[in-house]
């Protein structure tokens, strides 16, 4: 009995390891017209003040009113005067945060989230916000805006509004702030009448629904690189293994400053090469994705999109390419 038992173990851990060996060495089978202003300097003020995400900054007023976001999507705000000056004050440095709920949002050098209407157009950009629409969701001005990290200038413009006065664009979307909004970081405009949405930095409505587990953007200086779907940037430890099974040598205080990816289904991606696209199970009992078969990580020091402060950190820790390959890292 005890021969057998010691054969059949050793079979079956050939088989595991014929299993890895073809996944990690061979392709899987198909998992079935407005003004340009981006080059404004920044203002300051208005709203609190915040370097890059949130801090506590001045509430806005309070809203004691009631929200008709169907149809019109105007409101009432209780000091809605003092509501709308506070909340229309020069975005400033335009920022790309990144929210649970979501995704990426454009938000103001104050952590104020921006936001589009439905019943706007952008070719040609027009606004249809106006009287109390425009006191429940004020305008952003036009004037001091410069474009942060992860946003493109060129899509910056402005609009002229019915009462003459010129408003922030993106991608030709009008901008607005939310007057409910008492926090930076506070998204409550989002959804409102089926008709505000929070703005994406390409001017697209921001939900993290559509947006891939895994895809790529354009690093200026690292070139094609794999983020996830916040859009934060991938990373490899160049102390893990990949052949003949995925190891892991980033464990304990190490995961706090370098978060697993968890699996994501390879139809949720885009861009991303299928060759040793696999999962695997690390020590802790929790599933981890890998690309070409090397496990994968984010960063906690990154804090928007666009942010690579994990690249060559240690000189082990490097950004992916699609194919999983190691961007910027000696000898490859």
């Amino acid at each position: 009995m005890k021969t057998s038992w010691r054969s059949a173990s050793l079979v079956a851990s050939a088989a595991a390891v014929l299993a890895l060996t073809t996944a990690c060495g061979q392709d899987k089978a198909t998992d079935t017209s407005s003004q340009n202003v981006g080059a404004a300097a920044p203002a300051a003020g208005g709203y609190g003040s915040v370097a890059g995400t949130s801090t506590a900054g001045a509430g806005a007023g309070t809203g004691t009113g009631t929200d008709t976001g169907a149809g019109t999507g105007t409101g009432t705000e209780a000091d809605g005067e003092q509501a709308a000056a506070g909340n229309s004050a020069s975005a400033g440095q335009l920022n790309v945060v990144t929210n649970a709920k979501i995704g990426s949002v454009l938000a103001s050098s104050s952590g104020r989230t921006m936001y589009r209407f439905d019943q706007d157009t952008a070719e040609p950009p027009k606004s249809n916000c106006d009287g109390d629409c425009a006191t429940a969701w004020p305008p952003v001005p036009a004037d001091d805006v410069s474009a942060g990290a992860g946003v493109d200038a060129a899509l910056l413009g402005e609009v002229t509004r019915s009462d003459g006065t010129k408003q922030l664009t993106i991608g030709g979307w009008a901008a607005y702030y939310y007057a409910k909004d008492t926090a930076p970081g506070d998204i409550k405009g989002q959804g409102v009448g089926g008709k505000w949405y929070g703005l994406a930095p390409d001017g697209k409505k921001a939900t993290l629904a559509a947006q891939p587990g895994l895809s790529t953007r354009n690093d200026p200086k690292l070139g094609t690189i794999v983020v996830d779907k916040n859009g934060m940037t991938v990373y490899r430890f160049l102390k893990d293994e990949a052949w003949p099974k995925p190891v892991s040598a980033c464990v304990g205080a190490c995961l706090e400053k370098w978060p697993v990816v968890e699996p994501v289904a390879f139809k949720e991606t885009k861009g991303i090469k299928e060759k040793g696209y696999m999962n695997f199970t690390r020590p802790d009992g929790a599933e981890q994705q890998t690309l070409n078969c090397s496990p994968i990580y984010t960063f906690i020091n990154d804090k928007k999109p666009g942010d690579t402060n994990g690249q060559g950190v240690g000189g082990t820790w490097y950004a992916v390419a699609p194919d999983g390959k190691l961007v910027g890292a000696p000898n490859q």
